[in-house]
């Protein structure tokens, strides 16, 4: 990723390479309009296997922390509020085993980029709709996970007793995963 960003798009503190994009809703009594991706603001991503997803998660729900080595996620909630957890779990980031959590609303609508290597995962505040756009097309073999709520990472959700699925909540701790098989830092 290059230092000469769209004006729109901000490196966030904790995780530089994790980018939110101020989107600007135009309205008017009937509602509102607001584009919320170009692939233009991304030119250092490949988008040629382009795929667009729609999750729809009950309040107190909690999904994550999922990672990828092939793919960047670009989020953006049309709907509720979520908590996004992020944490950086490439071991030759600057910011490794950093974390973060960013609170995105359908209220103020924003875009959030999340490149490969950054465990994510959101805990829904309210009953939420979120698109999201991947840079590759699904098949399983790219869907890996770190604990939620693992002490090493420290992702600070405020969230209590959050419903959690079998299958992340049975994801192993950073500390279980060989470091030969997270993914790489590309700086």
């Amino acid at each position: 990723m290059n230092g000469n960003l769209p004006p729109h798009l901000h490196h966030h503190s904790a995780i530089p390479d994790v980018l939110t994009a101020t989107l600007k809703p135009i309205g008017d009594p009937r509602g509102h309009f607001v584009e919320s991706f170009r692939k233009s603001w991304f030119p250092w991503v490949s988008w040629d296997a382009f795929q667009t997803n729609c999750s729809v998660s009950a309040a107190n729900v909690l999904r994550g922390l999922h990672y990828h080595h092939r793919q960047v996620d670009y989020w953006f909630v049309v709907e509720g509020t979520i908590r996004v957890g992020l944490a950086d779990i490439r071991p030759a980031s600057p910011t490794f085993k950093s974390s973060a959590v960013i609170e995105l609303t359908g209220e103020e609508p924003a875009g959030l980029f999340i490149p490969s290597g950054v465990a994510h995962g959101f805990y829904a505040v309210t009953p939420v709709r979120l698109t999201y756009i991947v840079n590759n097309y699904y098949d399983g073999s790219d869907e890996h996970g770190v604990l939620w709520n693992d002490p090493d990472l420290m992702v600070p959700w405020n969230a209590s007793s959050p419903l959690v699925s079998e299958r992340d909540s049975r994801n192993p701790r950073l500390r279980d995963v060989s470091q030969t098989s997270l993914p790489d830092y590309a700086s």
